[in-house]
Parts: C-alpha cells; structure tokens; sequence
C-alpha cells in the first residue's frame, strides 16, 4: 500500500508560479510511475503530467514548456512546477503511482492516489 500526500496548491495570479509536491510512504516509491492529474468543477479528472521509473517524462499538449515534473528519490517526493500559470489551470490536482515502469495517462491505470490540492489562478 503507498499512501500519497499533495501539497502546495493555493491561490495565484495568472502568469505565476506554483510547485506541487507528491510525497509517498513507501520506500519503492523510485520504481513507481507517477502521475499528476486535475479535475476542474463539472469536468471529468484529466492527465497533466507523468514520470516513469527512469524518469522519462510526459505532458498534455496544454501544459507543455509551463509545466515541469521531477522526481526526488531520496526524498519520495515528485515535484510539479508550474509556471506562466493560466485561469484555465484552475482545478484541484491529484498525483497518483503506479507499481509499473511505463507511464500511462488513464486515471484506470493508477492504483494510489493523494487527496488533491486546490490550485486557483485569478485573471
């Protein structure tokens, strides 16, 4: 079992900066694919970013050259940097692992999952 914790959400203006941390409570957690997920009011929770094992990474054509992730093993923290924030950003945003090495970008395909950090960008 991995247990996920968010943080670093808040309120920003739009052209900020925010970083989101993913901590885990398992040791393997480096061998984990990890995920970050967002869902905005009345819409469905859609990928954002993703770091395989080998931290070969992946983006959702919206949030390319703004959104940045980063794994830290020594700490079992997977970072989400976000800059030149947009209000289209808004949403809560999950992170979620995976004991697999390939990354995937279906919610289905997550086994654990934090409980969510609210990120709020004012226009």
């Amino acid at each position: 079992q991995v247990q996920l914790v968010e943080s670093g959400g808040g309120l920003v203006q739009a052209g900020g900066s925010l970083r989101l941390s993913c901590e885990a409570s398992r040791r393997t957690f480096s061998t984990y694919t990890v995920g970050w997920f967002r869902q905005a009011p009345g819409k469905e929770r859609e990928f954002v970013a993703a770091i395989g094992w080998k931290a070969g990474t992946y983006y959702t054509d919206s949030v390319k050259g703004r959104f940045t992730i980063s794994r830290d093993i020594a700490k079992d923290t997977v970072y989400l940097q976000m800059n030149s924030l947009k209000p289209e950003d808004t949403a809560v945003y999950y992170c979620a692992a995976r004991p697999d090495v390939s990354i995937s970008i279906s919610t289905q395909e997550y086994n654990y999952w934090g409980q969510g950090t609210q990120v709020t960008v004012s226009s």
